[in-house]
């Protein structure tokens, strides 16, 4: 483990267009619950499935039970950026690391001190009416009960990319183009089952390909450093020196 560690050093300190890609458990040591593992939201129980409540289709059939879902399980309002989202900022302030893509929707990125993020499921923070487009903060959302409403009567929908929507185009392109120009891809905290978000890997061109997961995925054997543990504590003990 020690060798694995010096070498992601080694690499870092050799970098100079680090594009870090990240998921659910870059933000599970800020107290954000992940999608997929024992104790994650896909396996409690719930009237419905997750993925069920999470579609646009169960989202414009029944949206009083989609806000009480949402509200319940998906807002996180007090959570704090970790030690893997203050690196991330670090690396990019000491010109280090170019961009940050994100299937996280909590902001914790940016929270952190990240500018360059491309967050392909979109955020919690931002939320707009479906009938004149004013823009909301989460408090809007988060506050209340039932559906929320803008003042023209329209309803308030989050700026998530929903089951069954489309990820956002030009996201997915400005996500396409950082992670080919990378001479180092670092990937945490995702089991890169999430598709087409997961595709993104096949642009990278590098030679530093690193995973860092608590559990294996299924890109480990094209990875050239795969190194397994909690990412706040493996990117937290990085040392940031400036090129």
């Amino acid at each position: 483990m020690e060798e694995k560690r010096q070498q992601l050093q080694q690499w870092i300190d050799q970098s100079k267009n680090i594009v870090f890609f990240g998921g659910a458990g870059v933000s599970t040591e800020s107290g954000i619950p992940d999608f997929r593992s024992v104790d994650g939201l896909y396996h409690q129980q719930y009237k419905y499935p997750p993925e069920t409540i999470l579609s646009r289709t169960f989202f414009d059939h029944d949206p009083e039970e989609f806000f009480r879902f949402y509200r319940n399980k998906m807002l996180f309002p007090q959570a704090r950026p970790n030690a893997a989202h203050q690196k991330l900022a670090q690396l990019e302030a000491a010109g280090k690391l170019r961009a940050v893509v994100t299937q996280n929707i909590d902001g914790l990125h940016q929270a952190a001190g990240s500018r360059t993020v491309y967050e392909l499921h979109g955020s919690v923070h931002r939320n707009y009416c479906m009938r004149c487009g004013k823009f909301y903060p989460l408090e809007a959302v988060a506050q209340g009960e039932g559906v929320p409403r803008c003042a023209c009567g329209g309803t308030i929908k989050p700026d998530v990319v929903l089951y069954e929507e489309p990820l956002d185009e030009r996201v997915m392109e400005d996500a396409v183009k950082a992670i080919s120009r990378a001479d180092m891809l670092i990937i945490g905290g995702t089991s890169l089952a999430v598709y087409p978000a997961a595709g993104l890997i096949r642009y990278y061109r590098g030679k530093k390909l690193t995973l860092i997961n608590k559990t294996p995925t299924p890109y480990d054997r094209q990875a050239n450093l795969v190194i397994a543990g909690p990412i706040g504590e493996i990117l937290g003990a990085v040392r940031v020196g400036e090129i």
